[in-house]
């Protein structure tokens, strides 16, 4: 009764699907995953890094350039 109070009637599908995590954690799945997204994690935040750079770069060669026209 107090676990439908504070859960609502979904006490059964969260069970469920804490179960389904817990498995996935376990198993070699959950941490191979883990690894991959630990590696696409660093490898956008090199690319926010370089756009941001070359960004700032072709933004100062476009201002040259602007004001070369003006």
């Amino acid at each position: 009764m107090l676990s439908t109070l504070f859960f609502g009637s979904n006490l059964r599908g969260l069970l469920k699907f804490a179960n389904s995590v817990k498995k996935f954690i376990v198993s070699e799945d959950g941490p191979t995953a883990v690894e991959y997204a630990v590696m696409l994690a660093l490898i956008i935040v090199v690319c926010l890094a370089a756009i941001s750079t070359i960004g700032g770069a072709a933004n100062s060669k476009f201002q040259q350039v602007g004001s070369y026209l003006t």
